[in-house]
């Protein structure tokens, strides 16, 4: 089997002699050999190159190729530049901890490869998450597990000022706050962060259902199959200023037997599939990408928040019976609604925890940092919970005076607003025609989850079980991510590490393209 290496060190051979590998260490060896052409300052070893591979030449020895390629053996893992008196036929590795597959030098002690006869124990790449939201930019860096797993080993967060309505208004401004996060994650996990997951919300977010039908190529569906037939069902029209973010299949058929999951393998001369589709701005979308870019960081996938919220709260069960996801963030609400295992219904609305703080400081006459404070630390959902005789300070604006009020004007103004945000829950919830089939109940996350009362009002406007969920099933720092308004995060961390081990459910674009190009160079590699 080639090796996965990019070169290969051989042993030290004279091509005008025989082989002198070995000859550091022995005595009376024919003087006549080592003062042929260069033997004398043989400070490098002869990279033997994989077959048809580029050709290395070395600096004052005598078995390059003359380096027709352009690549010189001091560009190569080790440097050749050494001292012309350097004792013959010392080994270039030594000093060196290891070398590793990509070519960089790691300090576990052993050489890393994939390569058959190798030992492979590297520790996994770190995926990190971004999560740019309309009041916070969080960033997560964990290292996953297996089955979308992670351990977390890193956090950072910080007050977010360029977002509305989840989506970017000011680049400047949410630039700084993407660089301030990733440097509290980077001091925290020790990891130097160049790459992301990254969250999309907003009002621009649709989603649609979809149908697919393609004959089956060998009457036994094969892969090709399978993604044949969800290019068909992503043959829907949509607007030049819109792409599809997500593909996410529902469930297959073939010959009319419905409720198939894994087709690959079935016999059988149709194969259909419906999917749930996700489609946003290209702007909305660039804006995201753009950021991160001006950070130094490199998008690997963008993610719909709620979708990433969805992996980090809901269990199997749930999913399975029907449940409706709601995450309340600043400045949306993502609708998720699930059936039989698969999404069946998305929604993104323009109405968040921003909207209570503001309805706060205009009811209150106080500024609006104070009635972020008031809200999270006296808010109430309901004003039927709140006893008559629970005041709270509230502060005045221009230098006047605090006031003491009753916390039961406070509730009387939230308690709307709330309302207000469940009511366009429950109509997305009609829309989607499951509104009876939720056995699962409501689950709600996100920053204003953590209202007091929110379950219970909830509970009286869907007339189903309500629970406010934070990340489960994580390892490592868990404690830092056991809120409510670190799902969306968590949850693009665990989408990451599927994604790194080809286990993601969504048949996004890029990855498709990225998958063709793949097969491509695979092709090339092995018959050029």
């Amino acid at each position: 089997m080639k090796s996965k290496l990019p070169y290969q060190t051989g042993n030290f051979t004279n091509p005008d002699s025989e082989n002198l590998s070995g000859a550091r260490n022995a005595e009376g060896v024919n003087k006549e050999v080592l003062n042929r052409e260069g033997a004398n300052n043989f400070s490098s070893p002869i990279i033997t190159p994989p077959r048809n591979g580029p050709s290395v030449s070395s600096a004052g020895g005598s078995g390059g190729s003359g380096g027709s390629s352009g690549f010189s053996a001091s560009k190569a893992l080790f440097s050749a530049d050494k001292p012309r008196n350097a004792a013959p036929f010392s080994s270039p590795i030594s000093g060196l901890s290891s070398i590793s597959s990509s070519g960089s030098i790691s300090s576990s002690g052993s050489i890393s490869s994939s390569g058959s006869g190798i030992s492979s124990n590297v520790r996994p790449a770190p995926v990190v998450a971004l999560d740019i939201g309309t009041s916070t930019v969080r960033v997560v860096v964990a290292l996953p597990k297996g089955d979308g797993r992670v351990d977390i080993i890193g956090v950072g967060s910080a007050p977010s000022r360029g977002v509305r309505k989840g989506v970017v208004i000011n680049i400047e401004a949410t630039v700084e706050a993407i660089s301030r996060a990733v440097t509290q994650a980077e001091k925290m996990s020790g990891v130097e962060i160049s790459s992301v997951y990254a969250a999309i919300s907003g009002s621009h977010i649709k989603g649609i259902n979809s149908h697919g039908i393609v004959a089956i190529k060998n009457r036994e569906v094969s892969q090709f199959d399978v993604e044949k037939v969800i290019e068909a069902a992503k043959a829907v029209a949509i607007p030049l200023d819109r792409e599809i973010l997500h593909v996410l299949p529902q469930e297959f058929l073939i010959d009319e037997q419905d409720g198939i999951r894994e087709p690959l393998g079935i016999s059988g001369v149709r194969l259909e599939a419906r999917v749930h589709m996700v489609t946003g701005a290209v702007a909305s979308a660039q804006n995201v990408v753009k950021c991160a870019n001006r950070c130094g960081l490199e998008v690997e996938d963008i993610v719909l928040a709620g979708l990433a919220s969805g992996r980090a709260v809901l269990a199997p069960e749930e999913q399975e019976l029907g449940v409706c996801l709601v995450d309340i963030g600043g400045g949306t609400t993502d609708v998720m609604v699930y059936r039989a295992g698969a999404l069946r219904h998305s929604a993104v609305i323009p109405l968040g925890g921003t909207h209570i703080t503001q309805d706060i400081s205009a009811g209150l006459g106080t500024p609006v940092a104070a009635a972020e404070d008031i809200k999270c630390r006296h808010g109430v959902a309901l004003a039927a919970l709140v006893g008559r005789d629970e005041t709270i300070e509230v502060a005045s604006t221009g230098g006047r005076q605090s006031r003491v009020l009753s916390r039961q004007i406070l509730a009387e103004i939230i308690e709307p607003r709330v309302a207000e945000i469940l009511g366009f829950v429950h109509r997305e919830l009609m829309l989607s025609g499951l509104d009876d089939m939720m056995s699962g109940g409501l689950v709600i996350t996100g920053g204003s989850a953590r209202l007091a009362g929110l379950a219970e009002i909830a509970e009286r406007i869907f007339n189903l079980p309500v629970r406010i969920a934070a990340p489960i099933d994580v390892g490592g720092m868990a404690d830092l991510v056991r809120s409510s308004d670190m799902a969306t995060a968590v949850g693009l961390a665990s989408f990451g590490a599927d994604a790194r081990a080809g286990q993601s459910e969504s048949f996004s674009p890029s990855k498709l393209i990225s998958k063709s190009l793949k097969k491509v160079s695979g092709w090339f590699s092995r018959y050029f």
